[in-house]
């Protein structure tokens, strides 16, 4: 039971990092109707400048988190302004397929600029623990700190997201067009100015998710950029246009993923090593065969 239950919570610290990852791409989705392949790449520029604020100049872990959150949005933006704005009333698999080449631009410049070197982050957690549940042999049940600074700081970076986006003036012209860009542009909106948000809040998501992916003592390299595309299964359980299915949906995949990692050696070793990497798309193609849109996304519904 102790063994389940640090699974549970290992897999909710990941999974609010997954979830986080997921909101990443739904605000640019919603905003722009383009799924953002170039996530990976924005995640992989925030580490590694957080890495350069926090090891190479020595600030401390939180401004360097911050900075790296800052940079990242800013490259969402001249991205977006760049290679994004001129697709507009292209065909969308055009600018999802821009957005692909834009990816490899990206990590292409991470590799020159930080010349392919593994780095790590001085993160303050490192490998503590506390012991959740103390036994007679010693502590039954111990937690990482980074897991539970990973739950915690998702949790309440998406939390302080859709308050915002539900009561500022900027939030709901998001919003409204997420649901009508014609109306939105008919009402005054300006529709650019959203797009620019939208792809600065990405890169900021998607740079705070890599970074609190990385603050675990281990090393990076411009390939774990990848990783990023972890979040495609929680995006489409969830339900690719729901800001409130991501996070259900990164929540799921993080709990699914741990419990796999932790049982599937003793029960199904026969599945071969690292099967808890394959579960996710795994579940991702049951959910595209049986329930498209997801568990919160919109039911397109088409008259013939």
């Amino acid at each position: 039971m102790t063994t389940f239950i640090t699974s549970v919570i290992s897999g909710l610290g990941t999974g609010a990092v997954y979830g986080l990852l997921a909101v990443s791409f739904v605000i640019i989705f919603r905003a722009t109707g383009v799924l953002n392949f170039a996530q990976p790449g924005l995640l992989i520029i925030g580490v590694f400048f957080c890495s350069y604020f926090a090891v190479t100049q020595g600030l401390p872990f939180y401004v360097s988190v911050v900075l790296a959150m800052l940079v990242a949005a800013l490259v969402g933006i001249v991205s977006e302004r760049v290679a994004i704005r001129p697709m507009v009333g292209r065909p969308v698999f055009a600018a999802a397929l821009v957005t692909v080449g834009l990816f490899t631009i990206l990590l292409i410049v991470a590799f020159r600029l930080f010349d392919s070197a593994a780095r790590t982050i001085n993160d303050p957690w490192q490998l503590e623990q506390v012991c959740l549940l103390a036994s007679d042999t010693g502590c039954a049940i111990p937690v990482y700190h980074n897991t539970i600074a990973r739950f915690v700081i998702s949790m309440v970076v998406l939390g302080l997201l859709g308050w915002w986006l539900s009561r500022s003036r900027i939030g709901l012209a998001m919003r409204a067009t997420s649901l009508d860009q014609e109306a939105a542009l008919a009402q005054g909106i300006d529709v650019g100015r959203v797009f620019s948000l939208s792809w600065a809040i990405g890169g900021a998501l998607a740079a705070l998710a890599g970074i609190l992916l990385a603050a675990n003592g281990s090393v990076v390299q411009a390939t774990d950029a990848l990783f990023a595309l972890v979040a495609l299964p929680a995006l489409i359980l969830g339900g690719i246009d729901s800001l409130k299915g991501a996070v259900v949906g990164g929540l799921l995949i993080g709990l699914i993923s741990s419990i796999t990692s932790t049982y599937q050696p003793i029960y199904a070793p026969w599945l071969g090593p690292n099967f808890e990497n394959v579960v996710p798309y795994l579940v991702m193609i049951l959910v595209l065969l049986i329930r498209p849109y997801g568990l919160y996304g919109t039911k397109e519904v088409q008259r013939v």
